[in-house]
């Protein structure tokens, strides 16, 4: 968005090296519908274990020196292995995208996935509590 001459959107860079968080699949796609939901901040490319019990969203390269989300991992790919230009297959065997590259943004922003994820296990536990 460009106010009074000044860009105040968030830059999310291109994942040729993006670090990957890692989530159980519940908060997991509870995260993905608060993010879609969300104005402005999108969710970027989301992949998911054959067994579906975990989700991993793709995150700008650094994300995990300061991941600290509890229930959550933030894994340095350094580029190995993973590509996502132009639309690649899953990077891993056994796995598959929820969101694949091209239908997403580039990366989802750190900061907003956090709170994202957050508001996920405020749900959970809010609906866990109610059985």
């Amino acid at each position: 968005m460009v106010e009074a001459g000044m860009d105040t959107s968030v830059s999310v860079p291109p994942c040729d090296a993006c670090d990957v968080v890692t989530v159980p699949t519940r908060q997991g796609l509870e995260a993905v519908d608060i993010l879609r939901r969300g104005a402005g901040e999108g969710v970027g490319p989301v992949i998911h274990d054959d067994g579906c019990d975990t989700l991993g969203f793709l995150v700008p390269p650094g994300t995990a020196a300061a991941w600290d989300v509890p229930g959550s991992t933030c894994t340095e790919t350094d580029g190995r292995g993973l590509s996502i230009v132009p639309a690649p297959e899953p990077p891993v065997e056994g796995s598959d995208w929820l969101l694949p590259p091209g239908e997403a943004d580039l990366a989802t922003d750190p900061a907003v996935l956090r709170a994202a994820l957050g508001e996920a296990a405020r749900l959970i536990r809010a609906a866990d509590s109610c059985r």
